[in-house]
């Protein structure tokens, strides 16, 4: 090998050893850039985990129904000749509504009315002559009976133009009327219907094993779509003594103060029926939980000593909980947290374990037991 060679061997070899140091800087220098590179900093809100009364409430679906309702209608058939009320009218019991043509009627009862006095009449006489033995004791017994028979006959008579004089059976509200003057009803066709609304009932059912936990006079929350953040107050009234075989429920009834008629048969209600005695739990706001197919976590905030700056350095860390019942906004933590752990509400899509983050609290998640909803 000349020397000419091995010079050229030599530069080709420094060359490669060049080369490859220089990727080996490369490399390490990228390496030690990652290193430095913290994660992002995220804004989160947060709240302290802290014991409240949490009262446990049994709730279900019910609806109102009146204390008296009906469609009244007529027993007999006949023309309307007179109206004596207006829709939606407040009336009291007793109050005539409507009458029907009993022209005819009233004459028969003249004729019958007639034919008693005639009766009484004869009955005075025969009686007078009974005393004085003019009269035998069986004409004395058949004036007494056709006295009795002709009484009767008024009394059907009348009973048949009373017929044909609608009053109202109870104190309440009537919708809207369904005839007009002129017009010929049926029996049984609907005049108008009339409801008593103050107080008003309340049907629910709650499940069997809920039964050792109600008892008449407990406080009954109903509330309803047609007024929302509004809650009606009532107490337990009736109890069925059955259990429904097929649904295992039991029906309960509750009677609700209704002054304003607000409520209305039909509607369909919301209830809650508190239960026991309040006890401490731990609530968070529902926004705090992460829901998840393998577990329900929420994310704590905890101090990982101080940052470049000197001041404290905030990061996450996951924790799996165990959630028990809601109470609108809120959520108790049966398992998992302590109080005083400070948990976070908002922001939790961009964390993972370890995750820096900054608390700012100037917009936090509702956390109201009873939230109300508002019109903007």
């Amino acid at each position: 090998m000349t020397k000419r060679m091995v010079i050229m061997l030599a530069l080709v070899g420094t060359l490669l050893g060049a080369i490859f140091g220089f990727q080996a800087f490369k490399g390490h220098m990228i390496k030690k850039f990652m290193a430095t590179q913290a994660a992002p900093v995220q804004t989160v809100s947060a709240v302290k985990a802290v014991l409240q009364a949490w009262q446990s409430q049994l709730e279900a679906v019910g609806s109102l129904t009146a204390r008296e309702g009906t469609d009244l209608a007529p027993e007999v058939s006949g023309i309307v000749s007179s109206i004596d009320f207006k829709s939606g009218e407040q009336v009291h019991a007793g109050k005539l509504l409507l009458k029907m043509n009993a022209a005819a009627d009233i004459a028969q009862l003249h004729v019958l009315q007639a034919a008693a006095l005639l009766a009484r009449s004869t009955y005075a006489r025969d009686r007078e002559q009974f005393r004085a033995h003019a009269v035998s004791q069986a004409v004395l017994d058949s004036d007494r009976a056709n006295v009795q028979a002709s009484a009767a006959q008024v009394a059907e008579q009348q009973a048949q133009i009373d017929k044909k004089r609608i009053r109202a059976p109870f104190a309440g509200r009537l919708g809207i009327r369904a005839v007009s003057l002129g017009q010929y009803l049926n029996a049984g066709a609907k005049i108008v219907t009339l409801q008593a609304l103050d107080p008003i009932f309340v049907d629910f059912n709650l499940p069997q094993k809920s039964v050792g936990q109600i008892e008449l006079g407990q406080k009954v929350s109903v509330r309803t779509d047609a007024f929302p953040g509004k809650t009606f107050v009532g107490k337990i009234m009736a109890i069925d003594p059955k259990i429904d075989p097929g649904t295992r429920n039991v029906m309960i009834r509750a009677a609700i103060r209704n002054p304003r008629n607000e409520l209305l048969p039909g509607m369909f209600a919301l209830t809650d029926l508190e239960v026991g005695k309040p006890e401490g739990q731990i609530t968070l706001p529902q926004t705090a939980i992460s829901y998840n197919p393998y577990g329900n976590l929420v994310y704590l905030v905890e101090n990982d000593g101080k940052g470049l700056d000197g001041k404290p350095r905030l990061i996450v860390k996951q924790r799996f909980v165990t959630t028990g019942a809601t109470r609108g906004d809120q959520v108790a933590i049966v398992k998992g947290l302590k109080p005083g752990d400070r948990v976070v509400t908002s922001g939790q899509i961009k964390l993972r374990n370890g995750s820096p983050v900054v608390i700012d609290n100037s917009i936090e998640p509702t956390d109201d037991p009873a939230p109300k909803p508002q019109d903007e």
